[in-house]
This record gives C-alpha cells, sequence and structure tokens, in this order.
C-alpha cells in the first residue's frame, strides 16, 4: 500500500494544507471541487498512487484545513493558481501534472496559462465555462446571501455535520462540505462571482499541455457542452464521456484506467 501523509506550506501569511501519496518520479496535483475539500480527491489519488505516481491532494484557501480568511479580495481562480505553483515550488518540482474538479478544474486550466512551463499535462474533470454560468448562479447566489445575512444557519449546519460519525469516505466528504465558516464561504463565493472563472478562450487556446477532458451530460452546474467545447479548443486534448458525475467516486474503475491510459500515452 502507498504511503500518505499530511503537511503543510506558508503562501504569504496563510498555511495550505495538503496530503501526499505514493513516491513516484512523476507528480500530480489534484484539487477539489467549490468548498469542498482534498478528501474527495483521496480514492483517485490512491489509485494513482498505487500505479506508481507520487499525488498531490491540496486543499485550496478557504477549504478544508487550509486558512480560511474573510476578505474576498483574497479569492480568485488566478490566485488560487498561483498556490498550486507555490506547492511546486515547496516541493521543489520543476512540472507536475495538474489537475481536478469543477473549481479544481478551472484552476488547473489558470495553472496551465500562467506557468506554462511548469504543466506536463492537465486532467479536467467537469470544467465550468461559459454554458455554466447562469446555473451556476441560480446555485451559488443563495449561499451567498445565507452565508452574508444569515450566518446562524450556516454555523448550525456546521454544528451538525461535525457530529455525525466518521470514517465512511463519501460521508466524511460531505461533512467536510457543509462544515463551513459564514465569513469565509461568502467571501470565498464572492471572490468567484466578481472574478473571471475561468480563462477566456483568447488565452485557452493558447494552453498546448496534453489534457484530459472528463464531462457528463447530467448536471447543468458542469454541461456537457463545456467540457466538449474545452476538448474541441486545446489542440492536444483527449475526451471521455463519464457517464454521471458521480462515476468517478462510486463507480470509478473504467475512468481511472482511462486516466492511467492518458498518463502513460504523455510520459
Amino acid at each position: 500500500m502507498p504511503s500518505e501523509h499530511a503537511s503543510s506550506f506558508q503562501v504569504g501569511d496563510h498555511t495550505l494544507r495538503y496530503t501526499e501519496f505514493g513516491a513516484g518520479d512523476r507528480l500530480i496535483v489534484l484539487t477539489h471541487g467549490q468548498l469542498m475539500t482534498r478528501r474527495m480527491q483521496a480514492p483517485l489519488a490512491r489509485s494513482l498512487a498505487e500505479a506508481g505516481y507520487r499525488v498531490i491532494t491540496l486543499d485550496l484557501l478557504g477549504h478544508g484545513e487550509s486558512d480560511r480568511p474573510t476578505r474576498s479580495w483574497e479569492y480568485s481562480m488566478t490566485t488560487w493558481a498561483t498556490q498550486v505553483v507555490a506547492l511546486l515550488d515547496h516541493l521543489g518540482v520543476e512540472r507536475a501534472i495538474v489537475g481536478g474538479t469543477s473549481l479544481g478544474a478551472n484552476v488547473s486550466l489558470e495553472v496551465a496559462v500562467a506557468a506554462p512551463s511548469r504543466v506536463e499535462a492537465l486532467i479536467i474533470e467537469m470544467p465550468v465555462l461559459d454554458n455554466a454560468i447562469v446555473a451556476g448562479l441560480i446555485a451559488f447566489a443563495p449561499l451567498l446571501f445565507t452565508a452574508r445575512f444569515v450566518p446562524a444557519a450556516v454555523r448550525g449546519v456546521a454544528w451538525a455535520a461535525a457530529r455525525v460519525p466518521s470514517g465512511n469516505q463519501w460521508v466524511d466528504v460531505v461533512t467536510d462540505t457543509l462544515r463551513q465558516e459564514p465569513a469565509a464561504m461568502a467571501a470565498a463565493v464572492h471572490g468567484i462571482f466578481f472574478g473571471r472563472v475561468a480563462p477566456p478562450k483568447s488565452l485557452r487556446l493558447g494552453i498546448t499541455a496534453p489534457t484530459l477532458v472528463i464531462g457528463h451530460r447530467r448536471d447543468p452546474i458542469h454541461p456537457f457542452g463545456d467540457a466538449d467545447m474545452l476538448a474541441g479548443e486545446l489542440p492536444n486534448s483527449t475526451f471521455v464521456e463519464a457517464e454521471s458525475p458521480l462515476e468517478l467516486r462510486f463507480r470509478p474503475e473504467r475512468l481511472t484506467g482511462a486516466i492511467l491510459e492518458f498518463l502513460t500515452n504523455v510520459s
């Protein structure tokens, strides 16, 4: 069984937490969805580590065990991308495979735009691009409102989530997500709403790193059209259609196999 251990590093005044799996020669950095934590990527990280990769799952600022500042200007896709690059600097690694889900997918695209020489390849699951704007507003505007104006409700949900017994991977992912701090949650959502959600098409067209794009047809917040469009824009992409947003979580064999095949082909 590959080793795994948690650690931390500093970015400016803030501490970010991560978990390292395995000890292979090639590094993969995986990031999570909005308001979620690095725990969601642990099963995939273990599978990739068993295949011989060194894998890092990172809690971005405002998430999980990383610091959660309450100033909205500290949150943006581009800022989170600089944190991924800072992780590579901290590890003393020149290049890595960078990937993520939803928010993490968009952050990975920002890393490829900001620091292309640091990106060996990309794994992009459920990107949030042009076709997701309206659904995203509908889904996350109530969260912003609640965190700003009804913080007691957020604290109450967090209190209840903290009392759910731990030990089940996906129960723990859900309770991690529900354990929010109102001011930090509001700041993070506000930062996303009022910054750019992803690199514009003019910048995406310049991403040359080999990219695996995973999309599905059953989630308006992560439209199939966005994943399909991105795969068509990138000159060195491979597209895989998932059965649902839950396939990689609960029936991961097919998609994990596709990820490993992609990584073998870009070695």
